[in-house]
């Protein structure tokens, strides 16, 4: 399968984002996004890391967090770390970002026009913040956008966050990746 005009990015695949409550309620996360990685680094897909990583200073916080006087991810703790079925493979890029959405960091797309990538996958930690905001930043910006669900995690709001957005995304499995691959390529076609 051709998978150049595809990049899979994976969203905040931390330790501070992996919390009980979503390993309780998302216990096979871990082992899908495994997955998804294997499957991407086999099939050749450009894999990119987005991770939320943070001065202790404050320096870059975003307002409301210098308001309420915490944020997660503070780089030198352990904390900001990727989880372990999250670790970048060699050659894979690691871009960090101060805000939700992901497309706000400036390497992001230049890096994704490089590599000639039109629809992007997106995988990641948290569902309904960080995963959406960088979702919605892909399509507003002209690229088609899967949201790889069952590699994504939440507190309680996981499907009902991706079933209002029809119309910016599309929602994906990891293992029907292969099976869609076709009708992605058409929907390229189809755009020119």
């Amino acid at each position: 399968m051709d998978w150049s005009a595809f990049a899979l990015l994976v969203v905040d695949a931390q330790r501070d984002f992996w919390t009980p409550d979503r390993r309780r309620r998302h216990p096979q996360f871990p082992a899908n996004l495994s997955a998804l990685l294997s499957f991407a680094r086999a099939e050749g897909l450009r894999v990119i890391h987005l991770r939320a990583a943070f001065a202790p200073d404050r320096s870059d916080w975003m307002a409301r967090h210098r308001l309420l006087g915490k944020v997660p991810c503070i780089r030198g703790t352990e904390g900001v770390e990727a989880l372990d079925c999250a670790r970048e493979a060699p050659g894979e890029p690691v871009l960090e970002k101060q805000t939700f959405n992901g497309f706000t960091q400036p390497q992001l797309e230049p890096l994704l026009a490089r590599s000639g990538a039109r629809f992007v996958l997106i995988a990641g930690l948290v569902t309904s913040v960080c995963v959406l905001t960088t979702a919605i930043g892909a399509a507003e910006r002209g690229y088609l956008v899967a949201v790889v669900e069952d590699c994504c995690a939440d507190n309680r709001a996981n499907d009902a966050t991706l079933e209002h957005y029809p119309f910016a995304l599309e929602r994906v499995n990891h293992a029907e990746l292969g099976a869609r691959h076709p009708g992605w390529l058409d929907q390229l076609a189809r755009l020119g």
